[in-house]
């Protein structure tokens, strides 16, 4: 009994052990990694906020005690500052993840290859989001969405490639 118990308390903190390795190596945010989607993004459900009609899977949620903390991570260095784009992803999973569970972030985090950034999940972005996504809708409306890259590698991971006019694949 007692080799049973000191087992299954030694497991407990290999366990343990290997989430706060997880976050070392990775440059995680400190806390519980409740969602993660970078080893195989068919285990788990997207995020899905109807009344945006957006629907998105960051690459970590890390839970900060009462907060839930989206973590997008990219494989490139690092720019001098984070793209726009990769903020308004950011921005668009922090919605998600307010619509989803019920709490605001107050940041999320982009994981670059050698460096992190917070950002501030702020009335300001957030605002700016939905302005985004409400141009984006009008442009797909009206037939208007073009291609806004000159890179083949975009293209052929895009799911629109096949019916896409301005492919460049």
């Amino acid at each position: 009994m007692l080799m049973t118990a000191l087992f299954l308390l030694l497991l407990a903190l290999g366990i343990g052990g290997l989430g706060w390795l997880l976050q070392r190596w990775t440059s995680l945010p400190h806390g519980e990694v409740l969602k993660e989607d970078m080893s195989d993004a068919r285990a788990s459900p997207p995020l899905f906020a109807p009344r945006y009609r957006l629907v998105g899977r960051p690459d970590y949620l890390i839970r900060q005690r009462k907060a839930i903390i989206p973590v997008e991570v990219k494989a490139t260095r690092a720019p001098r500052y984070p793209h726009p784009s990769h903020v308004m992803q950011l921005v668009a999973y922090c919605l998600l993840v307010e619509e989803t569970f019920g709490l605001r972030p107050p940041y999320g985090w982009i994981r670059y290859r050698d460096r992190s950034f917070q950002v501030e999940y702020t009335p300001e972005l957030r605002e700016e989001l939905l302005r985004v996504l409400a141009s984006m809708r009008r442009d797909l409306e009206r037939g208007e969405a073009h291609r806004q890259h000159r890179s083949p590698a975009r293209c052929r991971a895009c799911g629109f490639r096949t019916i896409c006019d301005e492919s460049l694949v």
